[in-house]
């Protein structure tokens, strides 16, 4: 097989076009726009959503749902499992009056709300949006590591983490301090988020509530991966063939496989997850041999993700092996808001929705 250096070579040409043909154009809504589309049942797919040319911005409503009707007092003190990262240990909460839920993806706030304690939130991470809450003092820093000072500084009664940020000795120091720590296991399919959902509810004293939220959060994703079937081609070489690489800069850019939770929207999908194809477990840094092997037509990324490279252009200046894919050809990248590709059962039907219609009629979002 001939190097890469002598592929790019040969192809510089084509590297050139590509990049010459890929400013502007990017379709998108913003996110009235997106509360007020026309629901998938009622979108033609284009003929061959594998072919579509150019980018698309994915914009996503911050909140789909609301706290529950029910509502129950919280049974404490109450004994809970803790999951921590270096085996089970049990931590008796006793009181919910102010309450941490940190993660990576702003899912385990999301519970919270959901189960009817959004105000006895003191603090979130940055990935956490919830309305009415937008002035919560943020505790992490530097992206997703845990201050401790400013956790201490709100004096918690309680934190819930699954693991995903830290420092784990940062997460020690806060329950050495005497605050109930309570690790819940990490989530990257519906059920591990509908168990992650459970979990909590007994954390927070309201076991009773997790099952009539857990079904209807199961109900509506159902409905939405029905929703979608419409949409999805019949002969599978239209199918989108997707990959889903996290960039940052120039000296990161990952794609994530089987176990990252990606391959979990992708299934609902029914599009070709690539690196399912070629055995990508978990996320690990891209090469360029690899990626033009398993040659996507379409890129996802987080839009923050693509300004950090200054956009499509400069993900095919910064990292040349895109060009060579089907994708890069054709500039067929979408990007999607950073916190909502990750966020667990609780806001799934949104992202699925939205990159439903960016995959396969991307053209009903121009604005």
């Amino acid at each position: 097989m001939k190097s890469l250096r002598k592929i790019f070579a040969m192809l510089g040409l084509t590297a050139v076009l590509a990049v010459a043909g890929c400013a502007g154009g990017s379709t998108h809504s913003d996110v009235e726009k997106a509360k007020d589309l026309p629901p998938l049942s009622e979108l033609t797919a284009v003929e061959d959503p594998s072919a579509y040319e150019g980018p698309t911005t994915v914009k996503i409503p911050a909140v789909d749902f609301k706290p529950m009707d029910k509502k129950a007092t919280p049974q404490l003190p109450v004994t809970v499992t803790s999951n921590n990262l270096s085996g089970e240990t049990q931590v008796t909460v006793e009181s919910v009056d102010r309450v941490l839920a940190l993660s990576l993806t702003g899912s385990l706030a999301d519970y919270v709300y959901a189960y009817g304690f959004a105000d006895k939130l003191v603090g979130r991470d940055i990935s956490t949006e919830l309305p009415g809450y937008e002035d919560l003092p943020v505790v992490t820093r530097n992206g997703h590591s845990i201050d401790p000072e400013a956790v201490l500084d709100l004096n918690p009664t309680l934190i819930i983490t699954d693991g995903s940020i830290g420092p784990v000795d940062v997460i020690e120091q806060l329950a050495d301090a005497g605050v109930p720590v309570v690790f819940t296991k990490n989530a990257s399919t519906f059920e591990e988020s509908y168990e992650q959902g459970r979990h909590i509810a007994e954390i927070l004293g309201v076991p009773e509530l997790a099952d009539p939220l857990i079904t209807d959060l199961q109900k509506n994703i159902d409905a939405k991966i029905a929703e979608v079937k419409h949409l999805i081609p019949t002969d599978e070489a239209k199918k989108p063939r997707v990959a889903f690489l996290y960039i940052r800069g120039e000296g990161v850019f990952y794609l994530f496989g089987e176990g990252s939770g990606i391959d979990t929207i992708f299934a609902a999908l029914g599009v070709i997850d690539v690196a399912k194809e070629i055995g990508w477990v978990g996320e690990r840094p891209m090469n360029d041999e690899a990626l033009v092997n398993a040659n996507p037509d379409t890129i996802l990324v987080m839009t923050k993700g693509l300004a950090s490279v200054d956009g499509v252009d400069g993900l095919l200046e910064v990292h040349p092996a895109v060009v060579l894919t089907d994708a890069g050809k054709k500039c067929r990248v979408v990007d999607a808001p950073d916190t909502s590709l990750f966020t667990g059962a609780t806001r799934a039907p949104q992202v699925i929705d939205a990159l439903a219609r960016a995959f396969y009629a991307p053209d009903s979002l121009a604005e």
